[in-house]
């Protein structure tokens, strides 16, 4: 019973946090901040419903799998942000052509 309670609110607290990454993809004005909005909310939604679909499966086989998807959501989801990051700047600095050089390189450190 108690484990009900805990499960539901760990997946409707994740459902809540994937609502509000769909609402900050739709709201927010440039691509940063849609980055933002859809890296940091939708992968700590995810683990808490993924959370709580272990505490309501108990000891069902299936929990294995549910581990290994917050693995791979948590590796993979800071090398896309880094990735579009990277990409925006770039197509920012070569729209803009303010700056002379590119503070991104490796190469150029000061």
């Amino acid at each position: 019973m108690i484990s009900d309670i805990i499960s539901s609110v760990l997946l409707i607290t994740g459902a809540l946090l994937a609502l509000t990454t769909a609402i900050g993809l739709l709201r927010f004005p440039d691509t940063l901040s849609r980055m933002h909005a859809s890296t940091k909310p939708q992968t700590f939604g995810l683990l808490l419903m993924l959370t709580g679909a272990i505490i309501r499966l108990g000891d069902n086989v299936d929990i294995g799998m549910l581990i290994l998807a917050g693995l791979f959501a948590l590796m993979t989801a800071p090398v896309i942000a880094h990735r579009i990051g990277r990409l925006v700047y770039q197509e920012q600095r070569a729209r803009d052509g303010l700056m002379a050089r590119d503070d991104m390189e490796s190469g150029n450190r000061d």
